[in-house]
């Protein structure tokens, strides 16, 4: 199994609250998202679903015996792995955090792991980076994620196409570690399933003109286009392309195109299309939507429930492990993530404190219906989603 029991406190050289023992403290947790780049629009709902964890913790007083949390960002830009990097080390080194929400894409989420958060024996919890070469990557026990892998995310979308009876498919990707993965990943479940895929080809973000590979992608056929790409970048500039030349109708979004913005760009030019993005209608993700709500911003954003997730893990790990040292809270987090316990809700993290401190154990539900597996991610819930009427409307989830 990839989590490895941590050898000790000793083992990494921490310095400032990371290496208290948090009791009678102030200790700060980094969020670590992609604020510019090209999942901009999603960051805000993601920062401020894991800055309602942190508040409502805090608040509680209960937190090892009255510590209290202050988030501190960082900005991965979701595509550039040294300003990632950077960022990270300056909220170990200089902010003292003691542990870290995020990051979100999946590339420099493997960036901040290998060269920053494992040499200085820090927990992540990302909400957000799917891709499934993080399973088997090698983490010293440091990593969870909230959101389920991309292994899983093929699979479904693969069952959604089929199910609406479109069995060939063109598939277009961004040219990283995400966009690489979930096509590689859908392409064999679609196949499997009877379906054809046309063409499966990498598209750059940044382009001002994406013809020639709307044109590739047309000229192998298809009666939908599947867009792995980032709404803010690429992915939007690949379905502009195609309705300015009519290549396509109908287009497929997975996790990475799903947001406002999506219709904002497109509107009813894109009714028909549909996609999937992780999500669950469990009772925690209805409590969660409400307290979102009255806090002023949108809990249906996607990862954002996830990301409340994942502040709410490492803070309840460390109150069963009686430390916010993150060598001896890590091993905590699958425990208070899973079975046995008392589940715990949103807006429930000061009963969780307090049965945790009283020597009980929980089982966080949480907003996404959280159920860490060996690699220490999410079983995975999706929501289903179409475009009706120049809107996204929820079609069902799974």
């Amino acid at each position: 199994m990839k989590k490895i029991l941590l050898a000790s406190a000793a083992t990494f050289a921490l310095g400032g609250a990371a290496m208290a023992d948090g009791h009678g403290n102030s200790i700060s947790l980094g969020v670590i998202l992609g604020f510019t780049g090209p999942l901009e629009s999603l960051a805000p709902g993601m920062a401020q679903g894991a800055e309602m964890a942190i508040a409502e913790v805090s608040d509680s007083g209960l937190l090892l015996d009255g510590t209290t949390v202050t988030p501190v960002r960082g900005d991965s830009t979701c595509i550039d792995s040294s300003a990632a990097n950077a960022a990270a080390e300056r909220l170990i080194t200089s902010d003292g955090v003691s542990g870290i929400v995020g990051a979100d894409c999946s590339g420099v989420t493997t960036s901040i792991l290998t060269n920053v958060a494992m040499p200085n024996g820090m927990v992540m919890i990302s909400p957000s980076a799917t891709s499934p070469a993080l399973s088997t990557l090698e983490d010293n026990g440091l990593f969870f994620r909230t959101a389920p892998s991309d292994a899983r995310q093929g699979v479904v979308m693969a069952e959604i196409i089929m199910e609406r009876g479109i069995d060939t498919v063109a598939v277009t990707y961004t040219n990283n570690d995400y966009g690489l993965g979930l096509a590689n990943s859908f392409a064999a479940a679609f196949e499997a399933a009877g379906g054809t895929v046309t063409l499966v080809a990498a598209h750059e973000d940044g382009r001002a003109d994406y013809s020639a590979e709307v044109g590739a992608l047309a000229s192998a056929g298809g009666d939908a286009l599947v867009v792995a790409g980032y709404v803010d970048q690429g992915g939007s500039g690949i379905i502009q392309a195609a309705l300015d030349t009519g290549a396509f109708e109908t287009f497929v979004f997975p996790d990475g195109m799903v947001s406002q913005a999506l219709v904002d760009n497109f509107g009813s030019d894109i009714d028909g299309s549909f996609g999937q993005n992780p999500g669950t209608d469990s009772d925690g993700a209805a409590i969660y939507q409400g307290m979102a709500s009255e806090a002023g911003f949108d809990g249906t954003s996607p990862f954002s429930a996830e990301a409340y997730d994942a502040a709410a893990l490492i803070l309840l790990a460390m109150q069963a492990a009686g430390s916010t040292n993150p060598g001896d809270y890590a091993m905590h987090v699958m425990d208070v993530a899973n079975a046995p316990g008392e589940p715990i809700l949103p807006g429930e993290l000061a009963r969780g404190l307090e049965l945790l401190a009283a020597g009980q154990d929980i089982d966080y539900v949480g907003a996404s219906a959280v159920e860490l597996i060996g690699a220490g991610e999410s079983a995975g819930n999706y929501r289903e989603i179409e475009i009706e009427g120049g809107e996204l409307v929820v079609a069902g989830f799974r």
